[in-house]
């Protein structure tokens, strides 16, 4: 049985001078030598999520394709990290997007309703998600970016405070105050 290896500092180091590298020089073969190393849990996340080989292959190229802009404009502290967080989005999003396009089949003119499209998200942990989105960007900024850096892109309090200027009190307070505002909005939101 294989077991996922930590980040090692070292390799974080390394990451990020692959990350300077390729936003200064925008070579594709740097972010590719990056990527290469990921890439194989890039590509279990997608099959977690697709349940199906050549989907998921699409997925990590079109992942990669994302990479070539986002990791310009995006401060990265821990790729393997946020590289994770950003494929998982991806799938999410592709999954969400196919529910919303159904398909008529050619063969028995047979159109599918969202029940047969959901691919394993059934529409209870679909509206769950849609009313967390909401929430999140009814929070206010500071909570919303803290909130988000915690809990999403799993970042601890001193990343958190050093990404956003925030005093780091500043940021316990946010998270904490916008976890419980999350929670009350989300209750709400779910009653109805």
């Amino acid at each position: 049985m294989k077991f996922i290896k930590n980040t090692s500092k070292a390799e974080v180091q390394d990451d990020l001078a692959l990350i300077a590298r390729y936003r200064q020089s925008g070579d594709l073969e740097v972010l590719g030598v990056l990527y290469n190393r990921y890439m194989h849990l890039v590509f279990g996340v997608c099959f977690n999520y697709f349940k199906d080989e050549e989907q998921s292959k699409d997925a990590v190229m079109q992942i990669f394709e994302e990479l070539v802009t986002k990791l310009k404009v995006h401060q990265v502290q821990n790729f393997k990290s946020w590289l994770h967080v950003l494929s998982r989005n991806h799938c999410l999003m592709a999954l969400r997007k196919s529910s919303k396009n159904p398909t008529v089949s050619l063969e028995d003119n047979f159109v599918e309703n969202d029940d047969f499209v959901h691919l394993d998200i059934d529409d209870a942990k679909e509206q769950q998600l849609t009313v967390m989105e909401k929430c999140m960007e009814a929070l206010p900024e500071e909570q919303r970016k803290s909130v988000d850096l915690f809990y999403l892109q799993e970042k601890c309090y001193k990343e958190v405070a050093d990404i956003t200027g925030y005093d780091m009190l500043k940021v316990k307070s946010y998270i904490q105050n916008g976890k419980r505002n999350l929670k009350i909005c989300i209750e709400k939101n779910s009653e109805q």
